[in-house]
């Protein structure tokens, strides 16, 4: 991609907060873009229409999973080992192709164009990984990973308010509205990726706080997580279960809301995520301020298990008419939204930090992002073929109990196996001058 060596200096030279700014903005504009070509169609319900007894909305969403499942399998080698110089150039590959994908699924006749929404899901998974490589290894990654993944509760939410508003409003068939969505995102994805491109790397203070970010081989891969499988397992067990009860509710978010009583606002897609979104910002970028790593990394672990006591105390609350429908879904969208952050931009990070491990976060992120997406489709064929008769709404609920149930057994033997594992280091004392408030991280 073209870089400009003037703005480049410019902003190694600019003060901090700039810094902040412009990279958490381009970081979160580009991966909200990025959503515009994936979720989509999923504001459509898709009446009527199946596929080999398969409800066709159910259809494409596994469709789509399956491929971005696929995607994140193959980023374990592809995001662990890529360098620098071709991030942007790939990041652009990857989006060419999805878009393509959603013209093929608009011109080929339903049910026959479910094949095309395999294909546009089977480069994105490593959109993310391309992203969050820009922003890694800094004092102020949680800051910054706290910007980019409120993606997970926004940008759904508004490209689908986005893709009702082109079917209710401009008359967008639902075949056409996924294409037409990722059009009007395109360009402000291209200027993004451009300011991404010339934000400078981490700086010596970064290194030595939180261990350097390379490339790594296949035999480098094997033995970072042969020296920590236990606690590693358990990790991957817990966003298996933390993907699953997520996906149900944002892929099918239309379904679930308009059984609690709101068919036709669609600005509730958005307006119900701005809540969680400003309390998981605020709490994962606080975590700039704990600069022992060790520390950080047990507060994720004590957060995750929080998040599960409220996914399961606002269901049962909700049921039994202590909340509003529209709380509930507040309430648990939190307990699901703020661990499904901790471990896509913090826990991961601070992991490696801890065991001054060098690398990059992206290997460990995609190998429990395969796995989770893989437990996504199986639930979904389950649902189709096992529960097809309950409704979504009691779907959602029924998951959110046996999901946080599950998430606090994985996350507390995570917790026991990386506590015992503690003693064995001695980190180097960090000098005061490491500590990562804002004007010292660039």
């Amino acid at each position: 991609m073209l870089r400009s060596t003037t703005l480049s200096k410019r902003l190694a030279k600019a003060p901090p907060f700039v810094f902040v700014l412009l990279s958490g903005f381009s970081a979160f504009a580009a991966y909200c873009s990025v959503y515009a070509f994936r979720k989509p169609f999923t504001a459509g319900t898709y009446a009527d229409l199946e596929i080999w007894g398969v409800q066709f909305k159910i259809a494409l969403v596994m469709a789509q999973v399956a491929g971005y499942a696929l995607s994140k399998f193959i980023g374990i080698r592809v995001i662990a080992a890529m360098g620098a110089a071709q991030r942007a150039m790939i990041l652009l590959v990857i989006i060419g192709i999805a878009e393509l994908a959603l013209l093929g699924f608009a011109l080929t006749p339903a049910p026959y164009n479910i094949g095309w929404m395999f294909l546009n899901g089977l480069p994105l998974g490593m959109a993310w990984g391309l992203i969050f490589s820009y922003l890694e290894g800094r004092r102020i990654t949680e800051l910054l990973a706290a910007a980019l993944c409120t993606n997970f509760i926004l940008s759904s939410g508004f490209v689908k308010t986005t893709g009702k508003w082109l079917l209710d409003e401009q008359g967008v068939s639902e075949m056409w509205m996924p294409f037409v969505t990722g059009l009007l995102f395109l360009p402000l994805l291209l200027v993004c990726v451009w300011l991404l491109e010339h934000l400078p790397p981490p700086n010596e203070q970064d290194r030595n706080q939180r261990a350097e970010r390379r490339s790594m081989s296949a035999s480098e891969r094997r033995a970072l997580f042969r020296r920590y499988a236990p606690g590693l397992t358990a990790l991957v067990l817990t966003y298996l279960v933390l993907t699953i009860v997520r996906d149900v509710r944002d892929n099918f978010a239309v379904e679930i809301w308009s059984e609690l009583g709101y068919a036709g606002e669609a600005a509730i897609l958005t307006t119900a995520e701005l809540p969680i979104a400003a309390l998981c910002l605020i709490l994962v970028g606080a975590m700039i301020f704990i600069r022992q790593n060790f520390r950080a990394l047990w507060l994720n672990h004590g957060f995750i298990l929080g998040g599960a006591v409220l996914l399961v105390g606002s269901t049962w609350m909700f049921q039994n008419d202590l909340i509003s429908p529209f709380w509930w879904m507040v309430s648990s969208g939190f307990g699901l939204f703020l661990p499904y952050i901790l471990f896509n931009g913090v826990l991961f990070d601070r992991l490696m930090a801890s065991f001054k491990e060098a690398g990059n976060v992206g290997f460990l992120m995609y190998v429990a992002d395969s796995i989770g997406y893989l437990g996504s489709v199986g639930v979904l064929l389950w649902r189709n073929f096992g529960a097809g008769e309950m409704s979504w709404l009691s779907f959602f609920s029924r998951l959110c109990y046996l999901g946080a149930g599950l998430i606090a057994i994985t996350v507390c033997l995570s917790w026991a196996y990386f506590w015992k594992k503690r003693p064995q280091l001695t980190p180097p004392a960090l000098p005061h001058s490491t500590l990562p408030s804002i004007t010292n991280s660039v």
